[in-house]
């Protein structure tokens, strides 16, 4: 553990990827296989299951430290990390226990969790006495899920790679989907034999970069879009054009006679799309599609007539087992866009054209309607681009994915290969109404904020955000809060109703869970109007005309 420790303090010292790299490439060349494998496993972002309440943590800290519960809130709220609160708080222990990281995890934390509240107490008031300052501070962080030090999995995989001399595209595919942190795990990471792709295992997926541009749409159908497209990512004709599509992202996986479907996300999606794991049965052996899973209109012909807005399929997302009556009403269709793998041969470093002239052979050999190809626009230029992308919502797009005809099929955000060019949001001019405060650095201010449009005189929550304000404004409105408060819930308060913002969101739909009847999608700050009163808010109706078809 104090090797572990050691390199967490390391990688929170600084902001420097490279540094960050150094300390890892440090710590995997020199700890045991079985460390080595937990410590990726909490630094790539997983979690353990929750071992014990935070709510318990925070009252037996009150009492070791001998403060009331209040002060602990308090200082909890000021500090914004439970584990740092518990740290300074808690008075110090002696570093008795210097076990191995494995050991720690598996011997005195995991069995944290099939203990009463009191066997609970008694652990962790033992584990808070035999640990100094600095290793106590890094095992709450690891109980209490909170282990941020600007660490990302593709950060893990690249120091992974430099310290066991293994290219990087091999560390990634191999920690995809699911495996157990143990050492036999770490072993295979850093196998230098590459040939032993596992039968569910998927691949790293590409993404695209958002396009950013300065100019809003025109009436002659988008020249200055065009001309800022031109300059920033070169010619039309080096991009297949895609719709993007606001679904779920997904691999469908075809080997050894067993289909896997796998979310962007890395969850194995077992049973919930039946109709996409019956399809895939069509597909030979050796075969990994990337593409999109969308809702779809299908007529009595079972012939697809359009594809259902993201809050339809939100209806089968979460659902372990799918019921005849849903299947019916929102009947899915996987749009593949992509041939990562045909015959059990990598096709990731062939170029895009490549593997779209595989992927239609393959889609057209299955011949299943609910494996589809996406379509590619036939329009040439940026000019007939840009008036495409307008008609996009219509489509239940999102706008249009560029794609360079030339690239491979890298891991992660790679710039220059993908483009999503979206279309513009939807805006609203909102009355912010209630305000809590944030997380971590923002655990003093007041910076996630409740926006609220006018219905027949009165004042309507609409949507929730936390993020477009800079810091100067973030600390304007904290102030504004603060002196113009009239109620407090918990940790939230209602403000009088004076500041108005402008709130862009991708799209919204019908809700009943919502006091409004509307719920906005990625809702998001796009400026403080400070030239409009509360008066000057849009009215909820003008919200729900945006409804689609509507």
């Amino acid at each position: 553990m104090k090797r572990f420790a050691e390199m967490y303090w390391r990688l929170d010292s600084t902001t420097k990827t490279n540094e960050k790299v150094a300390a890892m490439v440090t710590y995997f060349s020199s700890a045991p296989a079985s460390d080595a494998a937990w410590a990726i496993y909490v630094l790539a972002g997983r979690k353990l299951r929750q071992l014990v309440p935070n709510k318990l943590l925070r009252q037996w800290a009150a009492e070791v430290a001998n403060i009331p519960a209040w002060l602990f809130e308090e200082s909890y709220s000021s500090v914004g990390d439970l584990a740092e609160t518990i740290t300074l708080i808690v008075p110090p222990g002696s570093h008795n226990n210097d076990g191995s990281l494995v050991d720690w995890i598996e011997d005195r934390l995991l069995p944290l969790r099939k203990l009463q509240p009191e066997q609970q107490r008694e652990k962790i008031l033992e584990i808070w006495e035999q640990t100094d300052p600095e290793i106590r501070f890094v095992v709450m962080k690891v109980i209490t899920g909170g282990l941020r030090v600007g660490v990302s999995k593709r950060l893990v995989t690249r120091a992974i790679a430099q310290a066991t001399q293994i290219d990087v595209e091999t560390i990634a595919h191999r920690l995809m989907g699911n495996w157990e942190p143990n050492a036999s795990f770490f072993r295979s990471l850093i196998d230098p034999n590459d040939g032993d792709t596992k039968v569910s295992r998927p691949y790293p997926f590409c993404l695209a970069h958002p396009i950013e541009q300065a100019t809003s749409p025109d009436r002659e159908g988008g020249p200055r879009q065009a001309a800022e497209i031109a300059g920033s990512i070169g010619s039309a004709d080096a991009f297949a054009a895609e719709w993007k599509w606001d679904g779920i992202r997904g691999q469908v996986i075809r080997r050894e006679g067993q289909t896997f479907l796998w979310s962007r996300g890395e969850e194995l999606m077992e049973n919930r799309w039946p109709e996409i794991e019956t399809a895939a049965t069509n597909l030979p052996d050796g075969t990994v599609l990337d593409g999109e899973i969308l809702g779809t209109e299908i007529d009595d012909e079972g012939r697809i007539q359009g594809v259902l807005p993201f809050a339809q399929l939100q209806r089968r997302i979460g659902r372990k087992q799918v019921g005849k009556k849903l299947l019916s009403e929102v009947p899915v269709v996987f749009y593949a866009f992509d041939l990562l793998e045909r015959d059990g041969i990598d096709l990731r470093q062939q170029s895009f054209r490549e593997r779209r002239s595989q992927l239609e052979q393959v889609i057209g050999l299955a011949n299943h309607p609910n494996l589809c190809v996406t379509e590619l626009i036939e329009a040439t230029d940026w000019f007939d681009r840009a008036k495409l992308r307008e008609t996009s919502r219509q489509r239940q797009s999102e706008g249009l994915m560029l794609k360079r005809w030339d690239s491979v099929y890298d891991a992660g955000r790679v710039r220059g290969t993908w483009w999503k060019w979206k279309v513009q949001p939807y805006t609203i001019d909102a009355v912010l109404i209630y305000a809590q405060r944030g997380h971590g650095k923002r655990a003093s201010l007041y910076t996630d904020y409740t926006f609220a449009l006018w219905d027949e005189g009165n004042l309507v929550p609409v949507a929730k955000a936390y993020s477009g304000l800079d810091d100067r404004e973030i600390r304007q409105v904290d102030r504004f809060v603060r002196q113009n408060t009239n109620e407090s819930f918990g940790p939230v308060r209602s403000v009088t109703p004076e500041l108005v913002f402008e709130i862009a969101f991708e799209g919204l739909s019908r809700s009943t869970r919502h006091k409004s009847g509307v719920a906005t999608r990625f809702p998001r700050i796009l400026r403080w109007r400070h030239d409009k009163r509360p008066n000057d808010a849009n009215q909820l109706s003008e919200l729900k005309a945006l409804l689609p078809n509507e």
